[in-house]
């Protein structure tokens, strides 16, 4: 089994600075194969914003996973916008924009939405699906396969269509094809869990989705400040959902769903 920490939409720059220790030490005594963070570790994509996010990074297990989002890219310096969009996020969080984590278990594969064209839509390119199929093809077989970026591929049918990534059913499938199990986001400051059976029409396919909330910034959108934990095995998943609690300081489990993995579909949840 293995475990991840998924954080996402941390938002230095309006981060809640009450959370950061509590959230450090638990990620610390969780003791995750990988820390994965979806995006949006700035708020305006200023050089002390990320600055602040590349520092407490640091303060967190490794390895990590660590994809941009459409705030870590300029919205009101026009010219860094278009010509230079995450090169502060390159010089101070990370210049991999493609970042991978393999072991004998899991293949976990960032990919990068962010756009300078759109204000916080996200886009995956066809060189990006092509690349992502022909990695995923060199994968060894039995690992679970999963693709963590900023922008969802999937949320369930109450949310907004316009959400989803550009691009995204050309992208499912190839997940499908190439048998991706798991796809980690953020972006809209809600916990969901889900597979992708009843958006993308698949036969024998449903990939397993998980956003997480924000962990760290004062946006919360009406949902406290939240992170996932998955555990993840072969032919089972557990989404754990971790809520900040007022009353005691801290992030505590408030929910746990399991999934099932039968040939090529993640279904069959349950409630623990």
């Amino acid at each position: 089994m293995r475990t991840i920490v998924h954080l996402s939409d941390l938002h230095f720059g309006r981060v809640d600075a009450a959370l950061l220790a509590p959230l450090r030490a638990l990620v610390e005594r969780l003791e995750p194969d990988v820390v994965v963070v979806s995006g949006d570790l700035s708020q305006r994509a200023r050089s002390a914003e990320f600055v602040a996010a590349r520092h407490f990074l640091d303060s967190l297990p490794g390895p990590q996973i660590v994809v941009p989002g459409n705030h870590d890219v300029p919205l009101y310096n026009v010219f860094s916008r278009f010509l230079t969009p995450l090169r502060k996020y390159r010089q101070h969080v990370t210049a991999d924009l493609s970042p991978e984590y393999v072991d004998d278990e899991i293949a976990v594969l960032g990919i990068n939405t962010a756009r300078s064209l759109t204000f916080k839509d996200g886009r995956i390119s066809h060189e990006q699906i092509d690349a992502l199929r022909t990695r995923l093809g060199q994968l060894p077989e039995g690992l679970t396969r999963i693709i963590v970026t900023h922008h969802p591929f999937d949320l369930p049918a109450n949310f907004n269509a316009k959400d989803l990534v550009d691009r995204a059913p050309l992208a499912l499938t190839m997940f499908a094809a190439c048998g991706v199990d798991l796809l980690l986001a953020g972006h809209l400051h809600a916990s969901v869990a889900g597979n992708t059976a009843e958006r993308y029409k698949i036969d024998g396919y449903a990939a397993l989705m998980a956003q997480a909330g924000t962990a760290t910034s004062t946006r919360g959108r009406g949902e406290s400040n939240s992170f996932n934990v998955l555990r993840v095995e072969a032919s089972c998943i557990r989404v754990e959902r971790y809520s900040w609690n007022e009353d005691s300081r801290d992030f505590e489990k408030v929910s746990t769903e399991a999934f099932e993995r039968m040939g090529g579909v993640w279904a069959s949840k349950r409630l623990l």
